[in-house]
């Protein structure tokens, strides 16, 4: 199903209303995403790809959205941002070792998650250290000013632009107490950013 979805997609101009992937942002990007998949061939097997007219090469920085199954987490050493997509199977009973092999990674953005089961999410979120946990959606698209985004380990330091707690993490707070009485001390606080 996944293979028969992705040979639908249309990859083009962002502009025409058909298009349902444009290019990557430059050549280097579309380069590294090139070897990356010539890696994923060598090392899982492909699962699907988007057709892509080969006249898009001189156009811009287009690379066909496909999908790799992998053994295992493992195999992936670096963060891939492009129309690559990566399936690792594994058995139910297997939920708390795959997620300990994507924390070994140390990347840690964003995960989707698809199940009907309550307590496989409360177990992926208990377990996960990624920024952000999709579920049941796709994985992009945080709303600005209302979802946070940010991710953790090699993946970022925390809270993007677009979370609610974004504006604090410009600011640091001290306080001065001069007066250490119980009552009617002067404390002051200070903005130093």
């Amino acid at each position: 199903m996944l293979a028969g979805a992705m040979a639908e997609l249309s990859v083009g101009d962002p502009f025409a209303r058909q298009t349902d992937i444009g290019p990557v942002i430059d050549a280097a990007a579309r380069d590294a995403l090139t070897a990356h998949a010539a890696r994923m061939a060598r090392e899982g097997r492909l699962i699907g790809a988007a057709p892509l007219d080969p006249a898009l090469a001189e156009k811009g920085t287009f690379i066909a959205p496909q999908a790799y199954l992998l053994e295992s987490a493992a195999a992936l050493t670096q963060e891939v941002f492009g129309p690559i997509l990566h399936v690792v199977r594994f058995a139910r009973d297997r939920l708390e070792e795959v997620c300990a092999a994507v924390n070994a990674t140390g990347y840690g953005l964003t995960l989707g998650l698809h199940t009907r089961l309550d307590r496989t999410v409360e177990t992926v979120t208990r377990l996960a250290r990624v920024g952000n946990l999709y579920v049941n959606r796709n994985q992009i698209g945080a709303v600005i000013g209302v979802q946070p985004f940010g991710g953790e380990g090699l993946s970022g330091t925390g809270p993007k632009a677009g979370g609610p707690n974004y504006l604090t993490r410009f600011a640091l707070e001290r306080t001065l107490t001069v007066n250490t009485a119980a009552a009617g001390g002067d404390t002051r606080l200070l903005s130093l950013e």
